[in-house]
């Protein structure tokens, strides 16, 4: 649950997969529930000028929606491999951090990457990153694999075993372009 900036509203999350906008007075709800995850809802926030709300899920997604209409206002932020615990915004609004089970917390900036990024690179349990189309595109060593990172979001892992892995992809060539790789001349 949280309290809007100006304290007039709560929203809360439930197990029935919505989230629902409350009046802080008199207890009564507001609108209709937002819908759209799969699982529950293990955390909500307001942004800072209370014009957006964010949930996360064990569904595994972060959702942002329009705190007036009710409306989405982009795509889930998808690709994560455990429940998404917890959500917030930071002081100025412009970053998302978030918690998931997989040990990390990683922060956000939706005004940098508004388009419908995912989560980036997330191997599967033998190591391989997939593009996706499911095909293979790299393999990372296992004590790299939970601080592995996109530009988009920082990750910061909570445990000292995991670290913070940035790729540059810069030239990066897979499927049949791979044999377009050559080194540069001298």
């Amino acid at each position: 649950v949280a309290y809007s900036p100006d304290g007039h509203r709560i929203i809360s999350g439930s197990v029935d997969k919505t989230v629902r906008t409350w009046d802080a007075e008199t207890g009564d709800a507001i609108g209709e529930p937002l819908e759209g995850h799969t699982g529950l809802i293990c955390s909500v926030a307001y942004s800072p000028d209370g014009r957006r709300i964010i949930s996360g899920s064990d569904d595994k997604t972060i959702r942002m929606w329009d705190a007036q209409t009710g409306a989405a206002v982009r795509e889930p932020l998808e690709g994560y491999t455990t429940d998404i615990s917890d959500v917030s915004y930071s002081p100025d609004g412009h970053h998302i951090v978030y918690g998931s089970d997989d040990d990390t917390t990683r922060i956000w900036c939706p005004a940098q990457y508004p388009a419908n990024v995912t989560t980036g690179f997330h191997p599967d349990s033998n190591g391989w990153v997939r593009h996706p189309a499911g095909g293979l595109l790299f393999w990372v060593p296992d004590d790299y694999r939970n601080g592995l990172s996109c530009p988009a979001i920082l990750t910061i892992p909570t445990t000292g075993y995991h670290r913070v892995v940035r790729l540059n992809l810069e030239g990066f060539s897979y499927g049949s372009s791979w044999t377009d790789i050559k080194k540069p001349d001298a």
